[in-house]
Formats: structure tokens, sequence, C-alpha cells
């Protein structure tokens, strides 16, 4: 474990999303509404954004027509109707079905010039088959913010109104896990941390599963969570930390991309960094010996921000309207892979 670095620019940066989201917003629908009248050009058409394959079901959800128009994007249609192929603005492939083979690319039915968008919320230690989709796709929808559409797990978003008192606590720190794996590198950190620290354990790997209601309510009478992604890459932070942590009420410990990373999205005290620490053993030390007082400051934010989970994928896409008009024409992923394993 080393001390991680800081990173005032990129938190600067980062910290702009959420006016800079609005403004791309508003300079969106001002680009849709156009000039005024008087010499102004037709009303443009509205965007129709098909999906080719719903992540995750067979079943997709009912579409009503305002759908991006419940999300702030006006003249914006969410489609899965693949006979859209011919006249859709945008169409949108997620990976895993690709990967799976659940779904196949239309090329040969694909009209010349449309942008084709490639979906992914997973790591790069969790998708394969990049190789065979070279010069495919014009735009990436993910979670790194370098992604032409950029959809992070969470955000903090400006509180309006007093924050909610926090959960009270009873038990020290907590871990959710699915998919232990001793290769991974959060189960070599646990196994030398629960030598010191006592965590309890929940999930199908611990035998202990939680409903999917029941996770929150648990989580929030620990002090801690341990915010352990399954792989660390570039953005990788998860609903592990925004959900799991942050908006239950715990202070999350995180394992992931470096300390800068999480700040950029979050300040700098909201939050414990495993690579703070030269050892578990001085991590479970750092954790035991907390005072209340310390143990406030952790949501200082709470007061003035609050958790906005992203988790629903018609929102994710909706998503692509606001970025519309500012995405690269002709622009092509020669190297899907070498870009998103970098």
């Amino acid at each position: 474990m080393t001390n991680a670095g800081r990173g005032p620019t990129r938190r600067l940066r980062a910290w702009g999303c959420l006016a800079v989201g609005a403004m791309l917003s508003a300079l969106w629908l001002l680009w849709l509404l156009g000039p005024a009248p008087g010499g102004a050009p037709a009303p443009q058409p509205p965007v129709t954004i098909l999906i080719w394959h719903w992540p995750f079901t067979d079943q997709p959800p009912e579409l009503p027509g305002d759908t991006c128009a419940r999300y702030g994007m006006a003249h914006c249609v969410l489609s899965t109707n693949r006979s859209l192929l011919a006249s859709a603005s945008v169409v949108v492939f997620h990976h895993r079905e690709l990967q799976t083979q659940r779904a196949r690319l239309p090329l040969a039915q694909r009209p010349p010039g449309q942008p084709w968008v490639w979906a992914s919320m997973e790591s790069p230690s969790h998708t394969h088959g990049l190789h065979r989709l070279r010069g495919i796709f014009n735009w990436v929808l993910s979670y790194r913010n370098d992604s032409d559409i950029f959809v992070p797990y969470g955000r903090l978003e400006p509180r309006s109104g007093p924050a909610p008192p926090l959960p009270p606590k009873s038990r020290l720190a907590a871990w959710v896990v699915s998919n232990f794996q001793e290769r991974q590198r959060r189960a070599q950190v646990y196994r030398q941390l629960v030598r010191h620290l006592q965590v309890d354990v929940f999930g199908r790997a611990s035998g202990r599963p939680l409903c999917t209601d029941c996770l929150v309510p648990t989580v929030a009478r620990y002090h801690f969570y341990l915010s352990f992604e399954n792989s660390q890459h570039r953005d990788y932070i998860t609903e592990k930390f925004w959900r799991n942590a942050l908006w239950a009420g715990a202070v999350p410990v995180v394992l992931g991309p470096p300390r800068a990373t999480y700040e950029a999205y979050v300040p700098p005290d909201a939050f414990v960094h495993v690579d703070d620490f030269s050892s578990p053993r001085e991590l479970a030390a750092f954790l035991t010996g907390m005072n209340a007082s310390r143990y406030r400051g952790f949501f200082a934010w709470r007061q003035r921000l609050r958790v906005q989970l992203l988790t629903d994928w018609r929102e994710r896409f909706c998503a692509i309207c606001a970025r519309y008009p500012y995405l690269p024409q002709g622009q092509v992923y020669e190297d899907l892979e070498g870009w998103f394993q970098a």
C-alpha cells in the first residue's frame, strides 16, 4: 500500500460536471429550438435513440414517448423497436449481449453514416471480445470520464433543505460480496484486514445473502463499509461506493482507482482509502481508534450535498441527448479494445 497523490486539476474539472451538465442541457434545448421566428429554419426533428438490445434482459421496459423528457431531455425518443433501424438518429449496443452472442450487429442493414454507440458499465477485467469490434463504433457510453457519453454510477448534487440524521450505528464494519475470488486484490486485502478488524460479511459468497431491499438498511447500522471494487481500473467506481456506502450512511473504505479519482467526485474527507495506509493492520487501527467527532467529520458534505444514484438504464441512454449536438462527427474507434483496456 502506498500513499496516493492528489489531483487538484482533475478535482476542479470533475466538480464542475454538474454545472457543465446543466449548461449542456440548456445549450441542447437552444440547439433544438433554433433561432427566433422570422427567417428561422424549420424545427429540428426529435433525436431517436434505438436500443438494439436492452441490458441483461429479453423483456425491455415500457418506453413512453416522453421517457427522456422525464429526465429533462426534450425532443428525444427512446425506443427498442428494431424496425426504426433505417431512420434512427443513434443506435446503441450493450456489450454484455454482444459478448455472450445474445445480440448481433446488423452490419448489413446499417444506414451509411449512422452513429453507433458502444455501451458498458463493466470493468475491462469483465469485458471480453472487443477485438471483434474494430472500426464499428463511433461513440462510447460508459463510467470512464473520457467517454463520449459519461455516465457515472452516482454523483453528489446540491441539497435543498436540511440533511436527514444519520442512521444509528451498532456495528463497526460490513462488506457485501457475491463473487469472492482469492486472486482478486480485494480478497487479499480482506484476508489481511480481518486479522485485525471485525468485519461482518454478507452476500452470496458468504452464505448470508441479502434481499434487494435489505442491503441498505443492513449496511446503515455500520460505521464503515468496505467499498472494494472487484477489479482496479481507471474511473471504475461503482454502486459499492455510491449506494452501498454513501447512500446507506456508512463511511466507505475504498479499494479501487487512486485517491485522486475519488476526490474528483466527492470531498477528500468523505471516505477512507486503503492506499493511505502502509498495511491492513495500520488501517484497522485507524478505524477502531476513531473517536465520535472524527467520525462525524466524514459526513460534513451531507449538510450541502446529497447522493444521486444513476442506475436506471433509461436515464443513462437519455443522457445521449444532452451530448448529441456536441459529439464528434465521423469519429470511429478503430481499436476499441486498446482504448478500453488501457
